[in-house]
């Protein structure tokens, strides 16, 4: 039946013990004379309810496409499979194929580029209507929130209930979920893959027979060093987590780094970390007032680039780290809208504006009748937990992160000193030549592309793309074993065979060669600057320095140009 919860139990492992007595946790708010009340699920608390909608960023591109049900998608990024439909799976593709081998496996496989900006805005209708049924919502990323089980368990009668209850008003906006519920929060996000309710206290009987891989799963709780982790648990011979978790945790910690300590602790389904020793001074919460009222997108994404930033500075003057965030924004009418993201490290600057700018899409461009009546005209941001600075840093040769922060501060350094378009990022665009698909955007900008890059681009080189650029594109010539010139005809077909390739004063014998590839484009307007004939062909030098053994060509106006150079 549509919405029902088909998960399983395990009520009837033996020893269960009975639930203690919990106390409420909440933190009572009074802003402008009004009083509120947000849930708080502290670590370590009992019994949390975790949601996940499987293979979130398929469904997302999936609906953002408008396609049926029934047509397999893939998610890319850097040209390899990152998430796909069950549909995809049952035709073989897998996480980690490249695009060619997914397509190959599936013919008909659909191919979106990974957007997260797309994943959070499809995401929010489904996590309001959770909201409306179950408050104290947290999001942990776009396809997997969670939330504390117990009141939800009393107010609906059980557990079971609640969990049925929740997949209904999620099946209701047009997505579906699976519900794990356990003590603490890293065991019911693995419960919700498998869609049980782990009994009180039994969380480590739970996971012991899972594979280690488990550990490693969600990304939204783990580090990017996890996955090396489980590698190395798996080659000395841990294939359960059971195995890791009978280890003493000095065993680990002194044989592995931080990120082991906290798998381990998830491994025994205890808090990966302590709870906050303290509640976050009131001081800590920054605010804007936005002067015009905003009602688009980019113009929130700069308030929250601009939150962000003051945040973290007040922060850090407190010798702090934010690892909970809520995301307040008012409107002109009175509405109050609220969100509380979960990371499982500190956030960043970046993070904590990113998180701002996908709330605020999600808010601004709904359409179930749900988005603001009237421009926002307060954004605020409140740090709902926090650490000490570096509590979650532990390693020996630096702390997680520690690299990219001194990186992301020199060059933030660069741009106050030469300008902000001094320093700028790549993002894949759409286009059919390797220059064309890469979109140079200021740091600290919203990473959007020129172009689409999912659209088909007929006539788009094939993968895999030069590893340099030329940008000045010097002159070659392409010639055949007498010393003729290579044209491309109308036909878009060599004239002769090449042979050899002349650089300036050098010559190299060709060894293999690939195309030519038309570049079709606005053939309808012959005038055009343009519309000249275009073509891309790859040869392969005998005896050439390794870095430039495989060249991309490109002809146009009669004349060839190298292009690229090949690994």
């Amino acid at each position: 039946m549509r919405g029902a919860w088909n998960g399983c139990c395990a009520r009837s492992l033996p020893g269960q013990p009975k639930s203690p007595t919990r106390r409420r946790r909440s933190r009572e708010c009074v802003r402008g004379g009004r009083r509120s009340f947000v849930a708080v699920i502290r670590p370590g608390s009992k019994r949390v309810l975790a949601l996940w909608c499987p293979d979130w960023p398929a469904v997302a591109a999936a609906a953002s496409a408008g396609l049926p049900a029934t047509r397999p998608v893939a998610v890319l990024f850097a040209n390899r499979v990152v998430a796909c439909s069950a549909i995809a799976r049952a035709e073989g593709v897998r996480r980690g194929l490249k695009r060619r081998e997914a397509q190959a496996r599936c013919p008909g496989l659909f191919l979106a580029q990974q957007d997260q900006d797309r994943d959070a805005r499809l995401f929010e209708p489904l996590v309001a209507a959770v909201a409306a049924t179950v408050p104290g919502v947290e999001v942990l990323r776009p396809g997997l929130l969670v939330l504390a089980a117990r009141g939800a368990a009393r107010f609906f009668g059980s557990e079971e209930a609640a969990a049925e209850r929740l997949v209904d008003a999620v099946a209701a906006a047009g997505a579906e979920a699976q519900i794990g519920i356990a003590d603490e929060l890293s065991t019911a996000v693995i419960a919700a893959r498998r869609a049980a309710i782990v009994p009180v206290g039994t969380g480590a009987r739970f996971l012991a027979p899972l594979p280690i891989g488990e550990l490693a799963v969600e990304p939204s709780l783990t580090a990017p060093e996890r996955a090396d982790l489980v590698d190395l648990l798996h080659r000395l011979g841990l294939r359960r987590i059971g195995d890791f978790a009978a280890l003493s945790a000095a065993e680990v910690a002194s044989r592995f780094g931080t990120d082991a300590v906290l798998a381990h602790r998830c491994a025994r389904a205890q808090p990966e970390r302590p709870p906050s020793a303290r509640q976050p001074p009131p001081d800590l919460v920054v605010e804007y007032r936005c002067d015009p009222p905003i009602e688009r997108v980019d113009a929130a994404a700069f308030a929250g680039r601009l939150l962000a930033t003051r945040l973290h500075g007040a922060l850090a003057d407190a010798g702090l780290a934010c690892t909970r965030l809520s995301v307040h924004a008012e409107t002109a009418a009175g509405e109050d809208l609220a969100r509380i993201w979960r990371c499982a490290e500190p956030l960043t600057p970046e993070d904590t504006a990113d998180r701002v700018r996908w709330q605020l899409d999600g808010w601004l461009t709904r359409r179930d009748g749900a988005r603001p009546t009237a421009p926002i005209t307060v954004l605020r941001l409140e740090p709902v937990e926090v650490v000490t600075a570096g509590a979650l840093q532990l390693g020996l040769w630096g702390g997680a992160g520690e690299e990219d922060e001194r990186a992301r501060r020199a060059l933030i350094r660069v741009q106050g000193l030469l300008g902000g378009e001094a320093v700028r990022v790549g993002v894949l665009s759409g286009g059919r030549g390797p220059a064309e698909r890469i979109t140079m955007v200021t740091l600290g900008d919203e990473l959007v592309p020129a172009a689409d890059p999912a659209q088909p681009w007929p006539g788009r080189l094939p993968e895999p793309a030069p590893a340099v650029l030329l940008l000045n594109r010097p002159l070659v010539r392409l010639e055949t074993a007498d010393g003729a010139p290579v044209k491309v005809t109308d036909r878009a077909m060599f004239d002769a065979e090449p042979a050899l390739l002349r650089w300036g004063s050098k010559q190299w014998r060709l060894t293999g060669w690939a195309g030519p590839w038309p570049v079709d484009e606005r053939w309808w307007a012959p005038d055009a600057d343009d519309a000249e004939l275009t073509a891309r062909a790859q040869v392969q030098l005998d005896d050439a320095p390794a870095p430039s053994r495989v060249l991309l060509l490109v002809y146009r106006a009669e004349t060839w140009r190298a292009e690229g150079l090949y690994d």
